[in-house]
C-alpha cells in the first residue's frame, strides 16, 4: 500500500497550495470562463419547435412544465403513428424527453444523430474551417456513425459543445434491477467509449458491469445505463475543485432516475468526480435508488455518509495504488469535495477493489472491485467482499438473492 502523511498540518498545506492554484488560474481565465454558453443550441431550438408544435390539434405539453409521469400520461394518450410523427418533427425534444417512451427516445436519438452526422459530414469538407476544426468534424462524424450501429440504445443525445449522451445496455422496460454509471471528468462525446482503456470509459464501464450481473444473477433481468448526461470538468482545474458542473449534474441525475420506467430497484456506480456529483444528489433521489456506491472518489461534499440523508446503502472503495488517496479530503471556501469515503469516520460499506490497478480499472473485468459492483447490482449484498476480509461492510444488510460469489 502507498503510504502518506494524513497530519491535518499537511492537509491545510496542500490545500492552501490547490487555493493559490485556483487563483492564478483566476487571474489568467477569468471567473467567465466558467459560464460561457452560446444562448441557442439545437436542442434549445427543438425544444422551441415542440412548445410551438401541436398533435391532432392539441397543444404539446410544457417540457419544462409538466412531470415526467403527466408527459408518460401524453403519450399514452396517443395513437403509434403519433408518436413517431413526433419523433420525427422533433428529435432532439423527444429523445431527451423524460417520461416519454423510453423505446420512442431510442428512435428519436437515432434520427438526431442521423441529422448531427451530416452536419459534421458537411463540417468535414468546410474549406471555412481549420484544418484542426475539419479533424474534428471528423472525429465526430465517426463517432455518430458508431452510435448508429444497429442495435444500440440511445437514451440521450445532446450535440451541443463537447456533447452529452446515454446509453441503455438490457431491457430498461423489463429490467427488474436498474444501474446506472456516473463517471467522472473529461467524459463527452468522443471519449464516451474508447478503443485503447476501453473500461476507463462509460460504455466500456457499462458493457463490463453489465456482463457481471448477468454471470453473478443469471436469473435477474438487470439494465445498465452508462450515463455521461451532464457537462463534465476538463482535466484538473477550477471546475473539477469545486462542484459546480457536479450541482448541475445532479438536477440531471435526478430527472434522470424519477422518469426511469417501472418501480424496480436503482443503483448508482458513481466514479471519480461522479461520486461528487452522487453525493449532491443523494438527498433528493427517490427511495427506488437503493444503492449509491464510489470508486476512486475525492469526496461527497459530506463529512459523514449519514449526512447524505438518503435510505440508500452508501458503499466506497478505492484501489491502494489509486492517486485520488493523495488529494486533500476536505473542503475550504467551496474548493475540494470533503472527507474520504472509505475512511472509517466517514461511515460508508467499504468494499475490496482488489486489482483494480488504479484510478481507471475499477470496472475492468476479473477484478474484485467489478464482481462487487455486479453483486450489489442484482443486490446480492451477501456476497460482496469487504475491504477488510471481513464481513464489516455486510452488517446489517438483509440477505436479499442467494445468487452471486461464494
Amino acid at each position: 500500500m502507498t503510504s502518506f502523511d494524513t497530519s491535518p498540518q499537511l492537509n491545510v498545506w496542500r490545500a492552501l497550495l490547490a487555493l493559490a492554484v485556483v487563483f492564478v488560474m483566476l487571474a489568467t481565465t477569468g471567473w467567465t470562463a466558467l459560464r460561457s454558453q452560446r444562448s441557442s443550441t439545437p436542442l434549445q431550438a427543438s425544444l422551441s419547435a415542440w412548445e410551438h408544435g401541436s398533435i391532432a390539434g392539441h397543444r404539446l405539453p410544457d417540457p419544462d412544465g409538466t412531470t415526467p409521469h403527466r408527459v408518460a400520461r401524453f403519450f399514452a394518450s396517443l395513437s403509434d403513428r403519433q408518436r413517431v410523427t413526433l419523433a420525427h418533427r422533433y428529435p432532439l425534444a423527444v429523445g431527451n424527453m423524460n417520461g416519454a417512451p423510453v423505446d420512442l427516445r431510442y428512435r428519436a436519438n437515432r434520427i438526431a444523430l442521423g441529422q448531427a452526422r451530416k452536419v459534421e459530414l458537411k463540417r468535414m469538407h468546410d474549406i471555412r474551417l481549420t484544418a484542426d476544426g475539419q479533424r474534428d468534424a471528423g472525429k465526430r462524424m465517426h463517432r455518430y456513425e458508431s452510435l448508429l450501429t444497429k442495435g444500440r440504445h440511445i437514451l440521450a443525445f445532446d450535440p451541443e459543445g463537447s456533447g452529452r449522451i446515454a446509453e441503455v445496455f438490457g431491457d430498461l422496460n423489463k429490467a427488474e434491477r436498474v444501474s446506472v454509471v456516473v463517471p467522472g471528468v473529461d467524459t463527452d462525446l468522443l471519449t464516451f467509449q474508447r478503443t485503447q482503456r476501453r473500461y476507463s470509459a462509460p460504455v466500456g464501464m457499462a458493457q463490463a458491469l453489465y456482463r457481471a450481473e448477468r454471470e453473478a444473477g443469471p436469473s435477474t433481468r438487470t439494465a445498465v445505463i452508462a450515463w455521461a448526461d451532464y457537462t463534465t470538468p476538463n482535466g484538473l482545474g477550477i471546475d473539477s475543485a469545486t462542484a459546480m458542473r457536479a450541482s448541475e449534474g445532479a438536477i440531471r441525475l435526478n430527472a434522470l432516475v424519477r422518469a426511469l420506467p417501472g418501480s424496480s430497484p436503482v443503483s448508482l456506480f458513481c466514479h471519480s468526480y461522479g461520486s461528487v456529483l452522487c453525493g449532491l444528489a443523494a438527498p433528493v433521489l427517490p427511495g427506488r435508488v437503493v444503492d449509491i456506491a464510489v470508486a476512486g472518489s475525492p469526496g461527497m461534499r459530506t463529512t459523514k455518509a449519514s449526512h447524505l440523508r438518503t435510505s440508500a446503502n452508501v458503499w466506497a472503495m478505492r484501489d491502494t495504488d489509486d492517486w485520488i488517496q493523495d488529494v486533500p479530503h476536505l473542503e475550504l471556501g467551496g474548493l475540494g469535495h470533503g472527507a474520504d469515503p472509505v475512511s472509517a469516520a466517514f461511515g460508508a460499506r467499504v468494499l475490496s477493489a482488489h486489482g483494480a490497478d488504479g484510478h481507471s480499472g475499477y470496472f475492468v473485468p476479473g477484478t474484485e472491485s467489478l464482481a462487487n459492483f455486479a453483486d450489489i447490482g442484482i443486490g446480492a449484498y451477501r456476497s460482496v467482499h469487504c475491504a477488510d476480509d471481513a464481513d464489516a461492510c455486510r452488517v446489517g444488510l438483509p440477505g436479499t438473492a442467494t445468487v452471486g460469489r461464494a
